[in-house]
């Protein structure tokens, strides 16, 4: 922090031998640091934290593992995990967090076997299926979400909001994903809330040809791999503010749905991957 000084006094005439001496430091080190005042390694870690900082700004949910991907996805590995950590932590980028999301809605006796028994994986597109419900308040009272993600690339292939919790909200899940992906023989787990024991979802189920599976009473874990799902939902977007309407709240879910998770959030179980790429590349590979 004296090397400027020094070069300062060496500006009003002052010797620079004189005031090396005085301060107690070598002169080659101040001729050491004249020649190359700011290292490369600093050069770089600023153009790292501007980076960071814009991907931060355009959506304050990335974490540092997400802006290191970001960074990362070009060709070339610009930096690791833990040196973006450093950054990320050292200069205040740091991700929304927040509570986790806590249900109590009532299970009633099973209309189908557990068909997946706890493996969220899936070898093709459209084999296997998950399903649940999720609701959160607005200053017009409760919003809810059915969605329905897809094990094999965790894209959420179909989902229905609104402002009642019925069996009908199921269905155009259901019928949403089923208009979109025109799947056969799919199996499609979910808890056993009353909108996927209804008649109503049962009867769809069939007519589309899918197969129901549900967990066990009380295990959170059966259907963990839609838990995942929510629990980024609910820190990414339902508990960022307090939302005043249904339709301003719909309005964010959907858009985080469909521009941030399905085309810009890489997943490591994807191989770094968003859903849509993993997706698409599999796509061409299978029709080659």
């Amino acid at each position: 922090m004296m090397f400027p000084l020094v070069r300062e006094l060496a500006a009003d005439g002052i010797p620079v031998t004189v005031t090396c001496r005085v301060l107690g430091f070598s002169t080659q080190a101040f001729y050491k640091w004249k020649a190359n005042p700011i290292p490369n390694r600093d050069w770089d870690e600023a153009h790292l934290i501007n980076a960071a900082l814009d991907i931060h700004a355009d959506d304050p949910a990335f974490g540092y593992r997400f802006i290191a991907d970001e960074l990362n996805a070009g060709a070339i590995r610009v930096a690791s995990e833990r040196r973006i950590w450093r950054l990320c932590s050292t200069n205040g980028i740091l991700s929304v967090i927040h509570r986790k999301r806590v249900g109590g809605r009532q299970a009633g006796p099973p209309v189908h076997d557990d068909l997946l028994e706890r493996d969220f994986t899936a070898a093709a597109r459209d084999t296997r299926w998950v399903t649940d419900i999720t609701e959160h308040p607005t200053g017009e009272g409760k919003l809810y979400l059915c969605a329905i993600k897809d094990l094999h690339s965790n894209r959420i292939v179909g989902y229905s909001i609104d402002g009642r919790m019925k069996a009908s909200l199921a269905v155009a899940a259901l019928t949403h994903a089923v208009s979109l992906r025109n799947p056969v023989g799919t199996i499609v787990h979910s808890d056993r809330g009353s909108q996927f024991r209804s008649r109503k979802f049962v009867t769809a189920l069939h007519a589309s040809g899918l197969q129901g599976s549900m967990g066990r009473v009380g295990a959170c874990g059966d259907n963990a791999a839609m838990e995942s799902f929510f629990a980024l939902l609910q820190k990414n977007v339902l508990n960022r503010k307090r939302w005043e309407t249904r339709q301003e709240l719909r309005l964010a879910i959907i858009t985080w749905i469909e521009r941030t998770y399905h085309r810009r959030r890489r997943q490591k179980a994807l191989g770094r991957l968003t859903p849509i790429e993993f997706e698409t590349i599999n796509n061409m590979a299978l029709a080659a």
